[in-house]
């Protein structure tokens, strides 16, 4: 299946989990145009100042790989900085943010795996 930009449904939520500012998320597929196990399958942008709040990850795991921009996790308390290239994954019952930590749109791939 090949799927172009403009297939893609673009969705747009303030306040994230609790986080600051805008986070956009473009839906790279959907249920439904996959048959394997996730609820979500997405690039998301975090301008600068925004970020997505703390939540709990539970039966699901969370991954996260750094396009662009700088990132600020924070897991279980712990604040890391990742930077293009870097990764990090949440699940279990973690609990983790994200945020921009940058001057820069911090774009992330993020796959979500349910089991």
């Amino acid at each position: 299946m090949i799927k172009r930009a403009d297939q893609m449904r673009e969705e747009v939520r303030p306040r994230m989990r609790g986080g600051e500012g805008e986070v956009k998320i473009h839906h790279l597929f959907e249920a439904g145009e996959y048959r394997g196990h996730a609820r979500l399958v997405a690039r998301i942008v975090i301008e600068p100042g925004s970020s997505i709040g703390p939540h709990e990850h539970k039966e699901e795991e969370e991954i996260f790989y750094v396009l662009r921009g700088k990132a600020r996790v924070i897991e279980d308390g712990v604040v890391h900085e990742l930077g293009p290239g870097d990764a990090a994954i949440a699940g279990g019952g973690q609990t983790h943010s994200l945020a921009n930590a940058g001057e820069e749109p911090l774009e992330v791939l993020a796959v979500i795996l349910t089991y």
